[in-house]
């Protein structure tokens, strides 16, 4: 099948690629011509891992191409994908404009009937309206389809090419078939909806699981006042297979370009029919609040005086295997720091430079590997885990910084590991592994 992805991030440009590994003919259309020419010199715009490999083997096989000239792409495809971003706006709805544009664009260039599959994420009744949009720029006839993607990153090929399910959302049986013949190898699992269905999947899926990391996180807020241990909870509650274990690891909060964007987005979209989604503002709220816990760890341990004191972060991104700064929690915490008049010294892998960017102010020494970062400091926090800090030595550690104090904010680090070395410890949700400060248990009344 001759396919056109329009936008080349991170969905459109694993999407396409992906799609070239089946074998169809692709071609990745965006806007941005440095984009395209980073594409077409060999290189990526993003980090993602196997992702350049897998372009210079579709490419070497001639079934991917990059290009801007949208129209052009149009004319010589059969299935239109539109995977351009729909950010959030200040009000927490999703910006549209871009999706419309492309859309329109897309109209005025068809020449023959297309299948157009949106797999941006937009709220509930986008479908209909583009297709009303582009209606109203052609006489040319077309199947809308909701193409819904479910890819994480870090590992989006895999999540590509090995779906737990395929979405389809068609009020065409000849297009929702097209669809289902194109995605019969990657997985048996599909599912053909009305395409409204379809758009509700999406953020469903993501607002569940956005709820499954702020229960966990609050889980663990109580699991350190009453002495539990919050993996031991976790993996005694995964073993339900009502519950499962994925999405319970406690931390600091999800961050990122989705589950942020899209539990707003659907608190918008209920309250546009005048429902108050109550458990999801709960959700996002906890989200909100759970970043904060490193900043009052280091508060009980330093008396609530941070001015003057050195901090090393450790992570940027947020998650690991990605260089996405996205509504990472190292944003608010590090401007928290800063804004109380500790010095940062900061170290990520792969996403120092976008977070860089993303931060704009003065305050941070950003450090070119993770022992650089704690040379010498008061205090480490561990904010993304990526392995090579897991892998780190504690004994180097702890001789590098001028005071042992660690704020592990993902669980990185174990009992076993944490023997024989002085550090003050501070991890979530295991109160019997904090080393140093100690807060009493409260005396529990039945």
């Amino acid at each position: 099948m001759r396919i056109t992805v329009v936008g080349t991030g991170y969905v459109g440009l694993v999407s396409g690629v992906c799609y070239a590994k089946l074998g169809h003919d692709v071609m990745c259309v965006d806007k941005d011509p440095g984009k395209i020419r980073i594409l077409n010199e060999g290189g990526v715009p993003i980090y993602e891992p196997g992702l350049r490999e897998l372009i210079a083997e579709v490419r070497q096989a001639g079934s991917l191409s990059f290009g801007t000239d949208l129209p052009n792409a149009v004319r010589r495809s059969e299935l239109i994908i539109l995977a351009v971003g729909t950010p959030p706006l200040p009000n927490g709805e999703a910006n549209l404009a871009y999706i419309d544009h492309a859309a329109l664009e897309v109209a005025e260039a068809m020449n023959d009937r297309k299948i157009i599959a949106v797999k941006s994420t937009v709220p509930v009744g986008t479908n209909e309206r583009l297709a009303g949009l582009m209606r109203s720029r052609s006489a040319v006839a077309f199947d809308s389809i909701s193409l819904p993607e479910f890819l994480r990153e870090g590992s989006a090929i895999h999540d590509t090419l090995h779906p737990d399910r395929i979405i389809i959302g068609a009020d065409s049986e000849e297009a929702a078939s097209k669809m289902l013949e194109l995605h019969k190898p990657l997985t048996d699992r599909i599912i053909v909806t009305d395409i409204r269905s379809a758009e509700m999947i999406k953020y469903a899926s993501n607002a569940f699981l956005a709820t499954k990391i702020s229960f966990i996180n609050e889980i663990a807020n109580i699991c350190e006042k009453v002495g539990a241990d919050v993996s031991q909870v976790a993996e005694g509650m995964g073993c339900d297979r009502r519950i499962g274990p994925s999405f319970l690891q406690a931390g600091i909060g999800y961050g990122g370009s989705c589950f942020p964007k899209d539990t707003n987005a659907l608190i918008q979209i209920a309250g546009h029919v005048n429902y108050e989604f109550k458990l999801l503002r709960s959700v996002v709220e906890v989200n909100q609040d759970q970043r904060f816990s490193v900043i009052r760890k280091l508060n009980a341990i330093f008396g609530g005086e941070l001015e003057g004191l050195n901090v090393a972060v450790w992570g940027l991104a947020f998650k690991p295997n990605t260089d996405d700064v996205r509504d990472t929690p190292a944003l608010e915490i590090i401007g928290r720091l800063l804004d109380a008049g500790a010095k940062v010294r900061a170290y990520d892998p792969v996403a120092l430079d976008n977070f860089r960017t993303l931060l704009g102010r003065e305050g941070v020494t950003w450090c070119g590997d993770a022992m650089e970062a704690a040379q010498g400091t008061d205090a480490l926090c561990l904010l993304t885990d990526w392995p090579e800090f897991a892998g780190v030595d504690l004994s180097r550690l702890q001789a590098a910084m001028a005071r042992p104090v660690l704020i592990d904010g993902r669980n990185v680090f174990q009992e076993k590991e944490l023997l024989g070395t002085g550090f003050v410890y501070y991890s979530v949700g295991r109160p019997s592994l904090n080393k140093g400060v100690k807060q009493p248990m409260p005396a529990l009344q039945f």
